[in-house]
């Protein structure tokens, strides 16, 4: 049975952003992802560009999972794009809480991830399938290991369908933390997130912020061909796509790509798992 993938987008900032996607979008398509997912900024604060980007993803045929966070939102918005999103013919919602905006303050009507599904299900029932996120090297504002799976467990209690994982490095702790939750009676699919490496100084920095582990034989690595893009695109198509016939070999239920707005990359690695026609 072939490995079902998935993708996700930001929403571009430009117009000439707005066309490259559309361009990266269909070349991605060739893959057959089971949904494109969006994502949503801090606040809110990409909710037209975002809604725009679903738009033109459903448009051209394909399905789009919009994120939704909560935090600095209250229940009259969420609804108002609950609504939206049912108009436009949307079946799958990304839930999470999200970050307030950098000087807010108000976390406004929701706190959590799992208030937001709570609410989804309350207003519209099964009208939407909802993913939440699950954080395999524990969330950076986690208390502990068993607080945050805690955490997940309400998620789903409150009527998650599937989670998508950050992204890791290390198969022990997908492995570990997928045992851990169904230890707990969790029993939703756990799909891996996959990122692949373009520039190593901008996942070092994005790894260092949210809190996802970049091995040391890995990073002493990509440190050591400095600015030989070449190498350093070589050896992050070689890891990754190791990690992801692993993930396959142990049975993860898909494949989540975090394309950072890029066709080369993921459609690179599915060649090589043999998952792309």
């Amino acid at each position: 049975m072939s490995t079902e993938i998935s993708i996700e987008f930001f929403p571009p900032t430009t117009a000439e952003g707005a066309d490259k996607l559309r361009t990266t979008c269909a070349r991605l398509a060739a893959l057959k992802p089971a949904f494109f997912s969006v994502t949503y900024g801090a606040g809110g604060s990409t909710r037209e560009r975002s809604f725009a980007t679903v738009r033109d993803i459903t448009a051209a045929g394909f399905e789009a999972a919009p994120h939704l966070s909560c935090i600095g939102s209250s229940r009259d918005s969420i609804r108002a794009i609950l609504q939206d999103y049912a108009d436009a013919g949307i079946g799958r919602i990304v839930a999470l809480r999200g970050d307030l905006p950098s000087g807010v303050q108000d976390p406004g009507e929701f706190r959590y991830a799992n208030e937001l599904v709570e609410f989804i299900r309350a207003e519209t029932g099964g009208r939407f399938r909802i993913e939440v996120a699950a954080y395999p090297e524990w969330h950076p504002q986690a208390k502990s290991p068993k607080d945050d799976l805690l955490a997940f467990k309400r998620k789903v209690a409150a009527g998650a369908d599937a989670a998508i994982t950050q992204y890791f490095y290390n198969l022990d702790a997908y492995l570990h933390f997928v045992d851990a939750a169904r230890k707990m009676g969790i029993d939703i699919p756990i799909v891996p997130g996959i990122m692949p490496v373009g520039s190593f100084s901008k996942l070092a920095r994005f790894s260092d912020a949210c809190g996802a582990e970049i091995p040391r034989w890995m990073r002493k690595t990509f440190e050591s061909y400095g600015d030989d893009a070449e190498s350093v695109r070589a050896f992050g198509l070689d890891v990754v796509t190791r990690l992801c016939e692993r993930l396959i070999a142990e049975g993860a239920p898909g494949l989540h790509f975090y394309s950072m707005n890029m066709a080369g990359p993921t459609t690179e690695i599915c060649r090589r798992l043999g998952l792309a026609a």
